[in-house]
């Protein structure tokens, strides 16, 4: 009796490892077009007297993004965590830089907190969300500060994001408002808008949860937002590249052998 021949395993087949490979080159490509939606830190020195951008994703394309707009009238500089990390993020991630550049490019003078605000409908609107329990949460936490160009005045609104400002070596903490940008329309309230007074040399800090969500340690924990905060005040008063260097290794030296379990991006700049 003649005897049918088995079916090979598909892994064991080349065409396994061909697939891994266009798909991780997908997702490189991927990469590549959402960083070229975000600018450039050299470039971003045109706009501010120092700054530096550490992001860090997980999965090659980010659910975290920054964003910078400059029309040499008012300046507006933001940090975003969108839902999740990966593809899903990343789309949300191009959404959420999307309706920032129609809003300001609008030429309407907007507060901080009426462009969240905008922001924050324009999402729903996309995304179909009306409050339903069904729906998808799928949301944008951000810190958006705005800077008018002309008077020098400083507006901060947050989604759950906050904004740390240092001088002359003390921390002060700008708390955002406990919304996102998304979700459920009839709990709805307008985002706050804060007026921060700076004076020159002040350190500005923006960033999303995943440093401080991460695992490491002797005893593997997360790193926390107290200890974040720590290490923004100890290394706030050196220049910018060299924070940057610092914030870096600290994360390094803390994550150690386990995997980043997050998106990482942290944004610090002086006007």
């Amino acid at each position: 009796m003649a005897v049918k021949n088995k079916k090979p395993d598909i892994d064991t087949f080349p065409v396994r490892d061909q697939f891994m490979n266009d798909h991780l080159a997908s997702l490189r490509y991927a990469g590549m077009i959402q960083h070229a939606l975000m600018p450039n830190p050299e470039r971003l020195r045109g706009y501010l007297r120092d700054s530096f951008v550490i992001f860090l994703p997980r999965d090659i394309v980010s659910g975290d993004f920054y964003y910078v707009f400059n029309n040499k009238k008012i300046m507006c500089i933001a940090v975003g965590d969108c839902t999740g990390h990966g593809v899903p993020g990343a789309l949300l991630s191009i959404l959420g830089i999307s309706f920032l550049n129609e809003i300001l490019q609008s030429g309407v003078n907007l507060k901080a907190n009426r462009i969240l605000n905008l922001m924050r409908e324009k999402v729903m609107k996309a995304l179909n969300q009306t409050g339903t329990y069904a729906e998808t949460k799928d949301s944008i936490d951000i810190a958006l500060c705005k800077v008018d160009l002309t008077t020098g005045t400083f507006q901060f609104s947050g989604a759950n994001r906050p904004l740390i400002m240092v001088r002359n070596g003390v921390l002060k903490e700008y708390k955002p408002d406990k919304m996102t940008i998304g979700l459920a329309a009839f709990q709805e309230t307008p985002f706050t808008n804060n007026w921060v007074e700076t004076v020159p040399g002040d350190s500005f800090y923006m960033f999303t949860d995943g440093f401080s969500d991460q695992f490491g340690g002797e005893f593997d924990k997360k790193y926390k937002h107290k200890h974040f905060k720590s290490l923004i005040e100890s290394v706030a008063e050196l220049p910018m590249a060299l924070q940057e260097v610092q914030i870096k290794n600290a994360f390094e030296e803390w994550k150690g052998d386990t995997q980043q379990v997050d998106d990482i991006l942290v944004f610090g700049f002086q006007l």
